[in-house]
């Protein structure tokens, strides 16, 4: 493994569900320190700040990755158990999952009620996640609770970082957002020797997949941005089933600047900016559209006065499961073209993205 594989092997293996964002935090907190001065909100965000004259750049990530809170024991030892973040029912069923307890990682399994059990008419229904159940092996609640597992510990999914054949493409868990962290790190180090006419802020945001954009909110508060990009993954439309004009973004064909979604359309003149930009760098630049979702970005852009924002994607197949899909030639693209939309952002740039008079 190269240096990005091994990154992203690192960053998307972590279990760190929404509002349990520690064991990421303190990886992003070993990458990010030698780069930068580190801070935090009070919710828990991480915040690397590169020195600079000028205008002050926000580039956010978040953190957290959907999972799972664990809410009722039953008295023969199997757990129930709540979604934190957007989950479909048809992805989980026997899935690995880890239960983080204060002691010790708990490994279990996603059921229900064996198909050999389900009367013939109903066989075809779609399982809720409130029928499943986890199991980790125990017979009893007593032998639950001697695992250490209680109510309120977090549950993530367990999946191994896998390169694919041909080498360019990376299958793993939680690229929602663990790619965008990835992101960060690689451009704030390719920063790190200056260059950049402004101060930079990559934060590490907590809580975004459990609505609220939370720690998108506090953490563009503490830096209070001038200008913000945010890194995310993208929803890949080349798979069966999916029409062109839902989702026309393709693995291997560039980064996906985000033109509309349900909290948030870009600044555009920044808009333009990356499009120039990528076009003057020969990097192939995807559209994407999301009408049910939406980014850290949506706070970040209203804070104080408001901030041109745009959002930048690594685009995955099969987002929000346990195993996505990207392509390493969109991370490789990605990384290249926000360095180099930071380096233009100085004063009179920034100037002229909030300029709506002219």
């Amino acid at each position: 493994m190269d240096a990005t594989e091994q990154l992203l092997k690192m960053l998307t293996e972590a279990h760190a569900v929404s509002g349990y964002e520690a064991p990421l935090r303190k990886i992003m907190r070993d990458n990010l320190s030698p780069l930068g001065e580190l801070s935090t909100d009070n919710l828990g965000s991480v915040v690397c700040a590169l020195p600079g004259d000028g205008p002050k750049v926000m580039l956010a990530a978040h953190m957290d990755e959907i999972g799972f809170m664990v809410n009722h024991i039953t008295k023969e030892g199997f757990l129930k158990f709540l979604p934190l973040g957007g989950w479909f029912d048809q992805v989980l069923l026997g899935h690995r999952v880890m239960i983080k307890t204060r002691t010790q990682d708990v490994i279990g399994v996603i059921g229900c009620k064996p198909p050999h059990l389900i009367p013939a008419d109903q066989r075809d229904k779609v399982i809720k996640l409130a029928e499943m159940y986890i199991d980790i092996g125990a017979s009893s609640e007593d032998e639950v609770k001697a695992a250490g597992v209680r109510l309120g510990d977090s549950v993530a999914p367990d999946s191994t970082f896998t390169i694919l054949a041909g080498g360019k493409t990376y299958m793993s868990k939680a690229f929602d957002d663990r790619v965008g962290c990835a992101v960060l790190t690689d451009v704030l180090s390719d920063l790190k020797g200056g260059g950049h006419p402004n101060a930079v802020h990559g934060v590490a945001t907590v809580m975004e997949e459990i609505g609220g954009l939370r720690g998108g909110r506090t953490s563009s508060f503490h830096v209070n941005p001038d200008v913000a990009i945010v890194l995310e993954s993208g929803v890949a439309g080349d798979v069966p089933g999916i029409l062109p004009e839902e989702s026309s973004e393709r693995l291997g064909k560039g980064p996906v600047l985000g033109l509309y979604d349900a909290l948030m359309i870009p600044n555009l003149k920044f808009r333009e900016l990356v499009i120039d930009t990528a076009q003057a760098l020969e990097i192939p630049l995807q559209f994407g559209f999301m009408k049910g979702g939406a980014t850290d970005g949506a706070t970040i852009h209203i804070n104080g006065r408001g901030v041109p924002t745009v959002v930048l994607a690594v685009s995955a197949r099969h987002i929000h499961s346990h195993n996505a899909i990207i392509h390493r030639q969109d991370y490789d693209h990605t990384v290249k073209l926000v360095a180099a939309l930071v380096r233009k952002l100085d004063a009179d740039m920034v100037r002229d993205l909030k300029d709506f008079l002219s």
